[in-house]
């Protein structure tokens, strides 16, 4: 079993890492981590896939990872993972090298996955394609685009030929900017239609937080890559003024819009009550309310996710489930 390295880590560090191993976690390095999500283990039991088979991911070849563990410059309220007590800076001392954290990344998720093998619901042809994963999802905790070396782990998996979904809180426009190789998919995360209701769901730990994010969604704008707007919808929170809502994502022009229910799992159940995660015929509503002020049509949407995808007229997905 491997053990968590120390590297002149604090107490509370410790106990904070050890809590995410209990999760499930895999660390790897200094600041990265891996966990295998449920729909991975779904799909390669022949199940269902998850949503992002819009896109092309094959959930079992699919890598869950973060550069940035515990790395975060916010505090959502709806933000299922557990927020240690130096979320602001949890780690000072070097970065690792992205080959390093892609290489360990994926030997984790071989380790992982190697108990799935004999099982009567897993034919060997899709084990086999799980031990070669070809999807990276830069997205499992903390705010990746703090890691300064974004662009070289991006770099990374594209000459793996893997493909790579980078999900950011759009708050380090700078860094986006940098990146000299770009993401086959890239997430900005919208947590509400004005600054006040982002400030009060995200409870940033820096300044001038909803500027950032404007910055990023113009820097959006200009991207060769795609590009996608994930509104998280929290009951009683973040669940209104469509127009406002459209205004923003107007300013990035992505090509695809996810409306996505909060859901009341993890550690926000102990910051939300059950009634803020909404039914999918009220994320259904709201997505019809958005296009009202958006020249973007509804294509699909998952129930099991709580998750609608809209996108422009002139845009096909190109799927597994392409419509």
């Amino acid at each position: 079993m491997s053990t968590i390295p120390v590297y002149g880590r604090s107490r509370d560090e410790l106990k904070a890492l050890e809590r995410f191993k209990k999760a499930g976690y895999r660390i790897v390095g200094r600041h990265s981590a891996v966990k295998v999500c449920h729909w991975t283990k779904t799909a390669l039991k022949g199940g269902k896939l998850c949503y992002k088979r819009w896109y092309g991911i094959r959930s079992h070849r699919c890598v869950q990872m973060t550069p940035a563990l515990q790395y975060c410059n916010m505090m959502c309220i709806f933000c299922w993972r557990f927020h240690s007590v130096n979320r602001a800076s949890p780690y000072s001392g070097e970065w690792d090298e992205p080959r390093s954290i892609l290489e360990g990344c994926i030997a984790a998720q071989r380790e992982l996955l190697s108990g799935f093998k004999g099982n009567p619901k897993v034919t060997m042809e899709r084990f086999r394609e799980a031990m070669e994963p070809r999807h990276v999802a830069i997205s499992l905790d903390g705010e990746p685009t703090l890691y300064p070396y974004l662009s070289d782990l991006i770099k990374e998996a594209k000459l793996r030929g893997m493909t790579t979904f980078l999900v950011t809180n759009g708050t380090m426009p700078d860094r986006l900017r940098e990146l000299e190789v770009l993401p086959t998919n890239l997430y900005i995360s919208l947590y509400g239609p004005d600054e006040a209701t982002h400030k009060q769901v995200t409870r940033p730990l820096i300044a001038e937080s909803w500027q950032r994010v404007l910055r990023s969604l113009e820097l959006m704008s200009t991207l060769s890559c795609r590009r996608v707007v994930r509104l998280t919808l929290v009951k009683g929170y973040t669940m209104k003024e469509a127009e406002k809502y459209a205004e923003l994502i107007k300013i990035a022009t992505p090509e695809f819009v996810e409306c996505k229910a909060y859901m009341h799992v993890g550690e926000s159940q102990k910051r939300l009550p059950r009634d803020a995660m909404p039914s999918m015929d009220e994320v259904v509503a709201f997505a019809e309310a958005l296009r009202k002020f958006l020249n973007y049509a509804l294509v699909t949407e998952d129930s099991d996710s709580r998750v609608v995808l809209l996108a422009k007229p002139d845009v096909e997905l190109s799927g597994i489930e392409a419509l």
